[in-house]
Formats: structure tokens, C-alpha cells, sequence
């Protein structure tokens, strides 16, 4: 499917979750453009939210992306209830990468019914505008992307977060499960404050994909290996008694 759709002139980016080196290398062969890959918060905060994986694997992951041409786009989600030091930890970590992300998406969370972060407060239009703010002067050459809890601004809150130096969104009518924009309101907006699009790899160049009977790495059926773990988020098991 990589292939298929690079030969379209489109960029690929990809969300697969953790790659080993070889899997990196095979999807580099194909031709992908970007790999996604989000540290989602700040490592001290990060065991408050994930249980079935650390850190640091996260982080291997995004090394093994490092090892081939490959773009990263790797950025995180405010208002699951972290603090403003979490933030800024976050944005350190992408910050000292080297080469630092090309792109870095910036999530608000959408707080979904019947999970363990249901009752969060939505994340204020300001906390977001200060959020893009900071990502643009710690890593100013990246791609900005205002992502998830778009639906959730105005569109004055929206022109805040590219004036405050947000380049790229995510355009589509999902976000996983979460509703995005229409694409036609997208390009409104767009219009009316003068911003045009980017054409495919303007910012770096197209690789060709390497045919698929001439490839170097082969399927070794290997999955990628992390810790486990395993230990208890009290918010988890708040949620989980109340549902017994």
C-alpha cells in the first residue's frame, strides 16, 4: 500500500505503532514518508497514563525510525491531566532529539464516554494557543500540526493556534475516534486567512520506492519487543470499580 500510494506523488505517514530496525528499513524501501510516533507526554508523566508499555520503548521505537530516511512526526496530548511541568518535559524530549522532529503534533484530548479520562476538563483554547506557542520557539523548524479537539474550538480559537505558530493540521473526518472538521470548513478557514497549502515534498524530497522482488530486508515475522509494565493507575481502577 506504501508503494501504491507514493507512486501517486502522495506523502505517506504511517501509524503503526512500535518498529523494529528491520520493519523500519522495510517500510523505508517502500518509500514511506513520515513515520508517527508520539511520545504523548512527559516520561515522569507518561506511567500515569500507560500501563502496558514504558517510556523508553516509545523512544526505541522512534531510534529505529532515526536508523533509516525516514520523517518523524512525534508529539503528544495535553489535558489528560498532567501539569504544565509535564508539558514542558514533553517538548524538552522532542526539543533534544537530534535531528529534532520534522513534525510535531499537538493533541487536545477528547475526552470519550465510558473511559477511565471521560470526566477531564476540555483543555482551554489559551492552554492550547501557549502550547503551540512553546512547541514553535523550542523546535522552530518542525511542522506544527494543530490535531485532535479541533472540534471543540472556535474558529477565532483555531486562527489563535496558527498565528501563535501552527503550520499543518489533520485533515480527515476522523481522528481515530475522535470527529475532525470537514475538510471543506478546513479550506474556508484557510481562505479567509490567506494560508495555502504546502505541495507534496516541498519540504523533502520524494524517495523511490525500491521494487517489491528487489528488496534488501525480508518479512522475519519478528515483533517488536517491550516491557510490560503492568503496574496499577489508580484514575483505571476508579473507573473500573464504579463500572462493577
Amino acid at each position: 500500500m506504501v508503494r501504491t500510494i507514493t507512486e501517486l506523488d502522495m506523502e505517506v505517514c504511517c501509524t503503526l505503532g512500535m518498529l523494529t530496525e528491520n520493519q523500519a528499513k522495510r517500510l523505508e524501501e517502500a518509500g514511506l514518508y513520515a513515520y508517527n510516533h508520539n511520545i504523548d507526554s512527559s516520561e515522569e508523566y507518561y506511567k500515569e497514563v500507560i500501563s502496558t508499555r514504558a517510556f523508553n520503548d516509545r523512544i526505541e521505537t522512534i531510534d529505529n525510525v532515526r536508523k533509516t530516511s525516514i520523517t518523524l512526526c512525534s508529539g503528544g496530548i495535553i489535558g489528560m491531566g498532567e501539569s504544565a511541568e509535564d508539558r514542558a518535559g514533553m517538548l524538552k524530549v522532542l526539543a533534544n532529539m537530534n535531528p529534532q522532529p520534522e513534525s510535531v503534533p499537538i493533541n487536545a484530548l477528547v475526552a470519550v464516554e465510558g473511559t477511565p479520562m471521560d470526566e477531564q476538563e476540555p483543555v482551554s483554547i489559551f492552554e492550547m494557543v501557549r502550547m503551540i506557542a512553546t512547541t514553535r520557539i523550542v523546535i522552530p523548524q518542525t511542522q506544527v500540526r494543530l490535531s485532535a479537539g479541533r472540534t471543540q474550538m472556535t474558529l477565532e480559537g483555531q486562527t489563535m493556534c496558527f498565528y501563535a505558530g501552527a503550520n499543518s493540521i489533520f485533515a480527515g473526518d476522523k481522528l481515530l475516534t475522535t470527529p475532525n472538521p470537514d475538510i471543506n470548513e478546513d479550506m474556508k478557514l484557510f481562505e479567509s486567512l490567506g494560508l495555502k497549502t504546502q505541495a507534496p515534498f516541498e519540504k523533502h524530497a520524494k524517495r523511490e520506492p525500491v521494487p517489491a522482488d528487489q528488496t534488501k530486508y525480508e518479512a522475519l515475522g519478528e515483533k517488536p519487543k517491550w516491557t510490560r509494565p503492568g503496574h496499577k493507575i489508580e484514575r483505571n481502577e476508579q473507573k473500573k470499580a464504579k463500572k462493577a
